[in-house]
């Protein structure tokens, strides 16, 4: 067993190219969103609310990106090891975790590269489906996947 290991990092660069193709996806849709990008600890690398965002959504596109970075998958309705919650199930797991570490909302995406999560990213201001295309642009713009 070796003593030290070598890993991914997400760059400041990498942030603002995927900040650039996120906001630049939530122009076309006519959304004014917020995103937010964290590095593989969940601590924020860049925050930007569009003109217009609403700012209850800080918060959440944060809670998005640290989730989906912590649990290595796209955010939604399912627990930690992929199961099914029901809405209690949901609420519990949020506020055991910690509302601002976990969330059943869509719109958080991990950013993996070659299969390492080196960062996760949370959208909001649109409708789950359109989180969802913001998040998804700007992990492909630097040729990153959101899954392993």
């Amino acid at each position: 067993m070796a003593d030290f290991a070598n890993s991914k990092k997400l760059t400041s660069q990498g942030a603002k190219s995927m900040m650039s193709a996120a906001i630049g996806e939530a122009d076309l849709l006519g959304i004014a969103a917020t995103v937010a990008i964290v590095d593989s600890g969940g601590h924020l690398l860049l925050l930007e609310r569009m003109d217009g965002g609403r700012f209850h959504t800080v918060h959440s596109s944060l809670t998005k990106a640290v989730c989906a970075s912590s649990n290595r998958r796209i955010t939604t309705t399912q627990g930690a090891q992929g199961q099914g919650l029901d809405m209690l199930h949901a609420i519990g797991l949020s506020l055991a975790a910690g509302p601002e570490r976990w969330t059943a909302m869509e719109g958080g995406y991990p950013v993996f590269f070659d299969q390492e999560c080196v960062g996760g990213i949370g959208v909001s201001g649109g409708d789950w489906e359109q989180d969802q295309r913001i998040a998804e642009a700007a992990v492909n713009a630097i040729g990153a996947t959101a899954d392993v």
